[in-house]
């Protein structure tokens, strides 16, 4: 058989690249099959599973984006001076920092305690809701990071920039927020 595909240019997340591939005349045999020969016609079944895992994951990875922006909006605040003053020093400064840290904590404690469920075989469903709240507040943390530097935030010299952009697309990555939401999160918790 043969495969072929091509890389796909990305506006971010350059470290972890999107592929477009397609196969033909592919034929995979019998003790190479996900799930064995027992799990054929079940791949979509046996992904979705590996979903929950991944969604954990990509909440793991929203808290890193956050803390870093978060980092690089303390230490640019008290380094800018603008009218003789830190940044840092601005009350309104303070309650974006404030904000910031707060939710960034919320999101990293519920993301070890849906860990530690998910270790003991639960906790799919609480994934799902990280996965979600926590991708959403990247994009709100990095914006606010971005919004503390100012006109630089948007030049592509600051790291805030390139976190922004890859916050976006993590509510899109193990399911996109809408679906989640929709399919996995309100359904399940209605049907209860």
């Amino acid at each position: 058989g043969r495969m072929q595909g091509k890389a796909i240019p990305t506006l971010g997340y350059r470290g972890m690249h999107s592929f477009e591939i397609s196969f033909q005349d592919w034929v995979v045999p019998d003790d190479s099959l996900i799930g064995g020969i027992e799990g054929e016609g079940q791949g979509f079944y046996l992904q979705m599973a590996g979903f929950e895992n991944g969604r954990l994951q990509t909440a793991a990875r929203a808290v890193g984006v956050m803390q870093r922006a978060y980092e690089e909006a303390v230490n640019y605040s008290q380094e800018r001076n603008v009218f003789n003053n830190f940044l840092s020093s601005y009350e309104l400064t303070q309650v974006k920092i404030g904000r910031m840290a707060a939710i960034i904590q919320a999101c990293r404690q519920y993301t070890y305690e849906v860990a530690e469920k998910m270790s003991k075989g639960n906790g799919a469903l609480e994934a799902a809701m990280i996965k979600a709240y926590s991708c959403k507040a990247a994009e709100w943390v990095t914006r606010e990071a971005m919004q503390i530097h100012g006109g630089f935030g948007y030049a592509e010299e600051y790291v805030v920039s390139r976190l922004f952009v890859d916050a976006r697309v993590l509510s899109i990555f193990e399911g996109a927020d809408e679906t989640l939401c929709l399919k996995l999160i309100g359904r399940r918790l209605l049907s209860k």
